[in-house]
């Protein structure tokens, strides 16, 4: 199977404002100190199953767990009426840049307009991390058909791409 990795970039903090949380439920965002790696797995597979997320189940535990738990890496999960509806990773471990390394939604959560809220919420914490100077992310064809477009309405602008067959 053939797929497209599209990376992508924001060099300078977004002018849109901090993000209201959507008033159609109760909403947490709750960052996860040290989580122990099942946890992360948990949310990476809500997530990630029906988009062939791989790549994390492919390295050994050790590293897995060592990545998590990395003092420069922060996992957020976002709770709507009680359970987990997403999650996003901010990833400070390379000098100068914030790489949002996940995100996501629950299948459950896609359509309720949090998305965007979600989006926008993790773009303006990883402008908040001391000395940010660029904002990366990158998604592939095989994740879901609005995720391109959604980084780029948040201010993402696109600076390679790379085929890659599994």
């Amino acid at each position: 199977m053939e797929y497209t990795i599209t990376y992508l970039e924001m060099t300078t903090r977004p002018t849109y404002p901090w993000p209201h949380q959507p008033g159609h439920a109760p909403l947490a965002l709750l960052h996860a100190e040290k989580p122990p790696l099942w946890y992360f797995f948990s949310l990476y597979d809500a997530v990630g199953k029906g988009y062939q997320w791989l790549d994390m189940h492919q390295i050994p535990q050790a590293e897995a767990e060592a990545f998590v738990q990395d003092e420069k890496v922060a996992l957020y999960t976002l709770i709507r009426t009680g359970w987990p509806a997403g999650f996003f990773v901010l990833d400070t471990r390379q000098a100068g840049i914030c790489d949002l390394a996940y995100f996501g939604l629950v299948p459950q959560a896609i359509g309720l307009g949090l998305g965007t809220y979600l989006l926008h919420t993790a773009i303006h914490m990883a402008w908040d991390c001391p000395g940010v100077e660029k904002v990366s992310v990158n998604t592939c064809s095989l994740d879901h058909p609005r995720a391109l477009p959604l980084y780029q309405a948040a201010g993402f602008e696109p600076v390679r791409q790379e085929t890659r067959t599994r």
